[in-house]
């Protein structure tokens, strides 16, 4: 029922500009037993260096959903997009049929140089080939009401969020304070991540920062901040199919 997978477990890239921690496989890291968790494919927690970034490098038939945690991360499309997405505020690219962009550290002019942290999530989308796209959401007056905030769902009753085109999965986010508590959502497959802080989740103990834990059957299990925290919550009807 709880599959708790700790900060240092997973794999690790370093390339310099770049420090990113990934929950699943990816790139050059690859275990046949560690793919992917319900409709979730990857959780890449990054940090990128003043300024660098990644390259302008293409995605297809993937929704893509980025969470910043400190910093700004300026993101650019073969689609026109652009944009500076900061903490509180959701971004999503669908890459559909195709699609190329970049993604670098902030560095407007008089801005002071610091690393940025972000989450990158992928899920794969309903079908194929569909038109590429983008959508952000700033939901920082939500976090600060407390509670789970869906920010990126495909689900009913999400009409709020930022729209995936996959039915079967929703992203939550969450901002605590010591003591604080939220509970799971009620889904076949959760997987829960603390991007910041300490939380205690009832039935797997205490997590800390960068920790995750693969949910299956969840019911609502209650879910405590120990410290200031934040966390990030997919819920999920379906298991992805991978050839």
């Amino acid at each position: 029922m709880y599959d708790i997978r700790r900060a240092a477990d997973r794999f690790h890239t370093r390339a310099g500009w770049l420090d990113s921690h990934h929950s699943f496989s990816f790139s050059r890291h690859y275990d046949p037993a560690n793919t992917h968790f319900g409709q979730l494919l990857v959780s890449n927690d990054d940090i990128v260096a003043p300024g660098t970034g990644f390259d302008t490098h293409p995605h297809r038939d993937m929704e893509i959903v980025t969470w910043v945690l400190s910093g700004g991360l300026v993101h650019q499309d073969s689609e026109g997009h652009n944009g500076l997405i900061h903490p509180g505020l959701a971004q999503r690219m669908s890459a559909g049929r195709g699609i190329l962009h970049s993604e670098k550290n902030d560095l407007r002019a008089g801005a002071e140089p610091t690393p940025v942290r972000f989450v990158q999530m992928w899920v794969l989308p309903d079908e194929g080939g569909i038109a590429p796209g983008y959508e952000q959401l700033d939901v920082s007056a939500d976090l600060a009401r407390g509670g789970l905030v869906p920010v990126a769902s495909g689900r009913p009753g999400h009409e709020a969020a930022i729209r995936i085109h996959q039915k079967d999965a929703a992203l939550h986010a969450a901002r605590l304070a010591p003591g604080q508590a939220v509970q799971l959502p009620t889904a076949p497959y959760v997987h829960l991540f603390v991007a910041r802080g300490t939380v205690t989740l009832e039935g797997a103990g205490a997590l800390a920062e960068g920790d995750a834990v693969r949910v299956t059957g969840a019911e609502g299990q209650r879910l405590t901040a120990d410290t200031d925290a934040e966390v990030l919550i997919w819920e999920m009807h379906s298991a992805a199919a991978l050839g």
